[in-house]
């Protein structure tokens, strides 16, 4: 019989972190499903959406999960399509789950503003919601929400910062 009943009240996810051009980023996986990638800095709001999705959580530190850290290692390397087949476990609502599975369809050196994202998922009227499904997404860069833009082109909002945002497109474009 198991008699830690504390370590049973949370779920082991997976972690690792990996040195990238633009920071230290951190990856964190259920079995074989991305669950988050973010920004060192930003773990505060990582560990926020984690424990909003799944309630407790404890981070077990693991060599490259479900080849995950590899697949983001490649995409740095300027394998830009290297994270598009990576399965996700995001959470969210259907509306959120819907906008993030859309930013799937942004190929690599493109673009999208938030109204045609909102269009492509059949709710033109939905922008601001779509921005706001934008920010809180879990899995940056392999949900691509830095490669949506605002209506005159310009580079607006981004978690991790713009000059990521900014970095990351370019890097795409080559």
């Amino acid at each position: 019989m198991n008699t830690n009943l504390a370590t049973d009240l949370f779920l082991d996810l997976e972690t690792d972190t990996i040195e990238t051009p633009i920071g230290t980023i951190v990856i964190v996986v259920r079995g074989d499903h991305l669950c988050a990638l973010d920004f060192e800095d930003c773990r505060t709001r990582m560990m926020k959406l984690l424990q909003r999705q799944f309630k407790p959580v404890e981070l077990v530190s693991t060599c490259d999960p479900a080849g995950i850290s590899t697949q983001v290692k490649r995409y740095f390397a300027g394998e830009v399509t290297a994270l598009a087949a990576v399965p996700t476990l995001t959470g969210g609502t259907a509306f959120q789950q819907q906008v993030w599975q859309g930013l799937r369809q942004i190929e690599p050196g493109q673009v999208m503003t938030y109204g045609e994202l909102a269009r492509t998922i059949g709710n033109a009227k939905a922008v601001r919601a779509v921005g706001m499904a934008n920010s809180l997404n879990p899995v940056a860069i392999a949900l691509p929400c830095h490669r949506v833009v605002g209506a005159n082109g310009k580079l607006t909002g981004y978690a991790g910062g713009l000059e990521r945002k900014r970095w990351l497109l370019a890097h795409e474009s080559i």
